[in-house]
């Protein structure tokens, strides 16, 4: 897929001459340096390179939790860089979720509460919360599972819990930082294959970084970071 064939009127993220420079002592480290990223609507992108190279940085970036040193994020044509701290709070509750390598979820509440908090705060009504959190449960096979708490679920069900939780407000976007990367080969590749199917039951957005090129493959598309720069095969 030719990144300069998308429709621009399907994009939901675009990132544009995006800088991300560090210092190290008097040393600059220009981690990012001017990428160009247009992603649309359902698509899934892998984002690959060594460690260090800048995936959980422009991950960061792209979920506005951190800003850039220079270019622009358009989440949806809106452009992000002269929202308040309150705005973006509010776009990204409502337009992005995001998947971490180790899940999060909390340890006091049972794995249907921990899904249905992000529409609680939303503002979704607790029957409602509670059944698309049931719902999203079901489509990775925890139905059995849904009243345990964190402590009584295995590490594949934990990261299953966390990946509902993070489509339960049906984000337009999915951030996904090493998702399956604190699991063994064979259940992150389970939870990978349900997390992508469901990702595109969903029409959802997934940029994706991983080291695992097994499941990158499995991406529309795969983009590496060498030298700051964005490199497509």
């Amino acid at each position: 897929m030719n990144n300069n064939h998308i429709n621009q009127l399907d994009v939901v993220l675009s990132l544009e001459n995006i800088s991300r420079v560090y210092l190290q002592g008097d040393n600059k480290i220009n981690v990012l340096n001017k990428i160009n990223l247009d992603m649309r609507r359902g698509e899934i992108v892998s984002l690959v390179g060594n460690s260090g190279s800048g995936k959980s940085s422009m991950l960061h970036i792209a979920g506005l939790l951190e800003k850039p040193n220079s270019g622009e994020i358009f989440i949806n044509k809106v452009k992000c860089s002269k929202m308040t701290d309150f705005d973006r709070t509010i776009t990204r509750r409502v337009s992005i979720g995001f998947i971490y390598q180790f899940h999060h979820l909390l340890s006091d509440f049972t794995a249907i509460d921990n899904v249905a908090i992000p529409m609680l705060l939303s503002g979704l009504e607790k029957t409602s919360a509670k059944s698309r959190a049931k719902d999203l449960l079901d489509n990775l096979g925890l139905q059995d599972r849904i009243n345990h708490l964190p402590s009584q679920l295995s590490g594949g069900e934990q990261q299953r819990v966390s990946i509902c939780r993070a489509l339960a407000n049906n984000p337009d976007i999915l951030l996904a930082d090493e998702p399956t990367g604190n699991l063994d080969s064979k259940t992150a590749e389970v939870v990978f294959e349900q997390f992508i199917s469901l990702a595109r039951k969903n029409n959802t957005s997934v940029l994706l970084a991983t080291h695992n090129t097994k499941l990158s493959e499995k991406s529309d598309r795969i983009i590496k970071i060498i030298d700051g720069k964005l490199v497509e095969n």
